[in-house]
């Protein structure tokens, strides 16, 4: 029996003796023509009928095996790729339905000249271009497609986290994830503290068996309270965690520079405080600015080159189904017999001479 091998419905298989009965069953042919036992051996007849014989039985066994449901059950197999364990931590809320700040916008000139309609004209293409988390989305989607080795999770937030789906390297489920966000309107807060709580919370009781990675892609900071700032720390440490901001710059922010910038107004402004605590954690942590898509898909791209390690992963086979097998192989052998009948000849005593027409 095959390793892994399972049935649906084993009983039948107590039939399967039964198989056996064309080879103690005579021909026909012995029963009631003793006559034949006087010629000379037929080696050619022998192997024909041993051929038919082993059809019947064939088809038989066949038939009982399809009606007792053979099956592969579910397989566990260990892989070793290259790649990483990412979980997606992704912002939903109402500002990332806007769009990008852009690079070096100008203010609106005075009067109602060319040069002011020349920029009311573009900033209303502006306005009209995708949002930065429809942006976010699909070069995210772009992102996990083409890294066929790793396991992606997903948590969503606003003011609340939101599991959307755990590790997984089925590619469907991962795309369909990272699209459902693009359905409905977000909240107007946030509660990144929460959502990185959440997507750790991932990594317990997971074996360790390659680079570990929380990708967070959001547009503003927050203010953490220290003893949630603590556990984060001491969390991410544990777990070994690479972590990732992707930061996606608002019109009316500042943005994360941090030459120039005094301690005590940085803890003021929210994505620098959040820049600041990420850098002292204690784990690896690289921050990306992006102003619109194109920063957008060179911050990704950069992770995506960053993380190519080796990693050991489980991927599960799926059930395999043998009944169709076991009936393809029931209808060839009724085939030939079918065909043998068709050939059969009717039988004749030797000196017989051969119907003639009746009267």
């Amino acid at each position: 029996m095959p390793q892994g091998l399972a049935f649906e419905h084993p009983a039948w298989l107590l039939l399967l003796p039964l198989a056996l009965l064309p080879w103690w069953q005579q021909a026909a042919a012995d029963r009631t023509t003793a006559w034949l036992a006087g010629l000379p051996p037929d080696a050619a007849s022998r192997r024909i009928d041993r051929t038919l014989r082993g059809a019947r039985v064939l088809a038989l066994a066949a038939l009982v095996l399809a009606l007792a449901g053979p099956h592969r059950p579910e397989v566990p197999v260990e892989r070793t790729g290259t790649g990483a364990e990412i979980m997606l931590v992704l912002d939903r809320s109402r500002s990332m339905d806007q769009g990008f700040a852009g690079a070096g916008q100008a203010p609106p000139p005075k009067g109602t000249g060319p040069e002011a309609l020349s920029y009311y004209v573009q900033l209303q293409q502006r306005r009209n271009q995708s949002s930065k988390g429809q942006v976010a989305r699909t070069l995210l989607g772009e992102f996990a497609a083409r890294r066929p080795d790793d396991r992606f999770a997903m948590v969503v937030f606003s003011t609340r986290a939101m599991p959307v789906l755990d590790f997984t390297q089925k590619r469907d489920a991962v795309q369909a994830a990272i699209a459902a966000g693009n359905i409905g309107r977000g909240l107007s807060e946030t509660d990144i503290g929460q959502a990185l709580q959440s997507a750790l919370a991932a990594f317990e009781d997971r074996p360790y068996t390659g680079s570990r990675i929380v990708l967070l892609v959001s547009d503003g900071g927050d203010h953490l309270d220290p003893d949630v700032r603590r556990l984060l720390g001491e969390q991410m440490r544990r777990l070994r965690v690479s972590l990732y901001w992707i930061y996606i710059r608002s019109a009316a922010s500042p943005g994360l520079m941090r030459d120039g910038i005094e301690a005590a107004h940085a803890d003021t402004v929210p994505e620098h405080f959040l820049d600041r605590w990420f850098a002292s954690i204690g784990v690896p942590y690289r921050a990306y600015e992006a102003e619109d898509g194109a920063a957008l898909q060179r911050a990704i791209d950069d992770v995506d080159r960053l993380e190519n390690l080796p990693i050991v992963y489980t991927d599960m086979l799926p059930r395999r189904e043998f009944t169709p097998w076991a009936l393809g192989v029931a209808l060839a052998a009724v085939l030939l017999l079918l065909a043998a009948q068709a050939l059969r000849l009717p039988a004749a005593l030797p000196g017989a001479a051969p119907p003639g027409p009746a009267g």
